[in-house]
């Protein structure tokens, strides 16, 4: 009888937690919505964002035209990837009163918190309330994706056309052998939208093949082989029309894709090779060409820059997968669910790390395995809050107190590098300030945004006004076209440096520091990102300055 009544008491309580734990899930996602709705505008340009913008244009132009128009099938080399992105954001731009890349900066903002939400429900799904939560907490605080989200007109994008995938995969294996039409239809509109962003997206054919063997082990040990294999036919049957809407999906936004059949390997192969002329970065206090990384490359960013809590959690749920396939007090589908999602998150980076392909600007083309790392972390730490619960009750204070606290790092480097978030590194590797002398940090050259507003500023404040006859002339080291756009129309710029009246130069090793007074400097946690100066009167050769290897 005491029993019955001590369930009776439990159940309540354990309702209210799950409650709290969705109103407060709830309550992250309106905070970043608000908090990324204010400051959206901060984040500048990257190398990417014009040529972009000009692809979409091109896109829309050829829909225009009933495909008479199809410059956009040959535009650089970004026909061999999806413009959704940036078709949503050009046509976004005609109803709304905004700056074109403000608008490009809001949509970010828009399909960043769209992933945080899938992020949650994936989790909460999986794990429970305090899962999804924390996964939640994890993805909203981790300052890669955070940074990414907003400038990022690939990457990102395409993290959440994956999890968009990834949940309908993890739908499937709950519902096999009858998948509903609902998660038929998530699973083509996943795979469309996530090969339509890059064909990358082929990857998560590996994670459901590989993921699923438990469940089909268990298919024909309980079934037979032959019922097995009629199951699974039955299951490839009923997803064709998913699939199909897929194919149409990607044929959308990736209209270059369909044209052949062969299109999308075309892209494999092209992709396969490092398609640029070759360039060095530092990586570990060296320059090294980008063809040349060594395999090093992607663990060492990933345990510096991502924030300590989610490393520690993933490692444990990492390790927990793998010892639970051999459970038999767990069930093939949760084996399945969780082996797929240590798939998704980890594959990438052990192909790369085996195949070594060209690496460059840090891990940002390989931001689409963060959402399931924190997804992978948050059901552990729901476990071990479950599990301390049964056994050390007493304990859950001080775990919870530990997770707060690592979520606090993060959140404190967030606010101290906005809008820069995306160069974040965290305490194990001395945050950016020591990070600074053997990592690049702002590789895309977001900087020259605040450094033109501070230009711009210091002259008003001066009232100087250009020579008579002609604009202000500024030599730029960095991204030269999102440097135009966020100087304005009052502003030439270029690389002579000779015939300028300021250098405007990112904190990069490729910029050489001038014998020049600094009328900008761009600072964070005493790291300087970009700097400009006034150059007038004075003989400057270059801006480049490239150290002897």
């Amino acid at each position: 009888m005491s029993s019955i009544t001590t369930s009776a008491l439990e159940a309540p309580a354990r309702r209210s937690v799950e409650k709290t734990c969705d109103d407060l899930a709830f309550l992250v996602l309106g905070v970043v919505a608000i908090v990324a709705g204010l400051t959206f505008r901060d984040y500048g340009l990257g190398w990417d964002d014009y040529t972009h913008a000009e692809y979409a244009d091109l896109l829309l132009r050829m829909y225009e035209s009933g495909f008479k128009d199809t410059g956009a099938l040959s535009f650089a080399n970004l026909y061999m990837y999806g413009g959704g992105f940036d078709m949503a954001a050009a046509l976004l731009h005609k109803v709304i009163p905004l700056e074109l890349f403000e608008t490009r900066r809001m949509l970010g903002a828009i399909v960043g918190v769209i992933g945080l939400a899938i992020t949650w429900r994936l989790a909460r799904r999986i794990g429970g309330p305090l899962a999804g939560l924390a996964a939640l907490l994890l993805l909203a605080l981790c300052p890669t994706f955070y940074g990414h989200m907003f400038m990022n007109p690939k990457d990102a994008p395409f993290a959440v056309a994956m999890m968009v995938l990834i949940m309908g995969l993890v739908r499937l294996i709950e519902e096999y052998p009858a998948p509903s039409p609902r998660t038929i239809l998530l699973v083509g509109f996943g795979a469309g939208l996530s090969l339509g962003c890059r064909v990358l997206g082929g990857l998560a054919l590996i994670y459901a093949v590989i993921g699923f063997i438990p469940l089909w082990i268990e298919e024909f040990r309980k079934q037979g082989a032959r019922e097995a294999i009629h199951r699974f036919a039955h299951v490839a049957y009923v997803l064709l029309p998913g699939l199909a809407f897929g194919y149409l999906v990607m044929g959308l936004i990736w209209p270059w894709s369909i044209m052949e059949p062969g299109h999308p390997l075309e892209a494999v192969t092209y992709f396969s090779h490092f398609f640029e002329k070759p360039w060095k970065e530092m990586f570990d206090g060296a320059l090294v060409s980008v063809p040349d990384m060594p395999w090093s490359y992607l663990p060492t960013l990933f345990a510096l820059q991502l924030p300590e809590v989610l490393l520690a959690l993933l490692a444990a749920a990492v390790i927990a997968t793998f010892m639970s396939l051999s459970r038999t007090d767990v069930t093939a589908k949760r084996k399945s669910i969780m082996l797929m999602l240590t798939l998704a998150a980890m594959l990438p980076l052990v192909i790369a790390m085996v195949k070594r392909p060209a690496l460059y600007n840090g891990i940002r083309h390989f931001i689409f395995v963060i959402p399931p790392m924190t997804v992978l972390a948050g059901v552990a730490f729901a476990r071990g809050m479950d599990w301390l619960g049964e056994n050390r009750r007493v304990w859950q204070p001080a775990a919870l107190a530990v997770f707060a606290f690592g979520l606090l790092l993060p959140l404190s480097e967030m606010i101290r590098l906005h809008p820069y978030q995306y160069t974040h590194f965290n305490h194990i590797a001395g945050t950016v300030r020591t990070a600074d002398n053997f990592f690049m940090l702002d590789y895309w050259g977001l900087a020259l945004k605040q450094a033109s507003d501070g230009l711009r500023e210091q002259l008003a404040e001066r009232q100087e006004v250009p020579p008579q006859h002609r604009k202000w002339k500024v030599a730029v080291c960095g991204p030269q076209r999102p440097a135009q756009v966020a100087l304005g129309p009052d502003f030439t710029i270029g690389w002579d440096s000779n015939a300028a009246d300021f250098a405007m130069t990112l904190g990069e090793f490729y910029c050489k520091g001038l014998a020049a007074p600094v009328m900008v400097e761009i600072k964070r946690d005493d790291v300087v990102f970009a700097r400009v100066y006034d150059i007038r009167g004075r003989s400057i050769s270059s801006l480049l300055s490239i150290p002897a290897p």
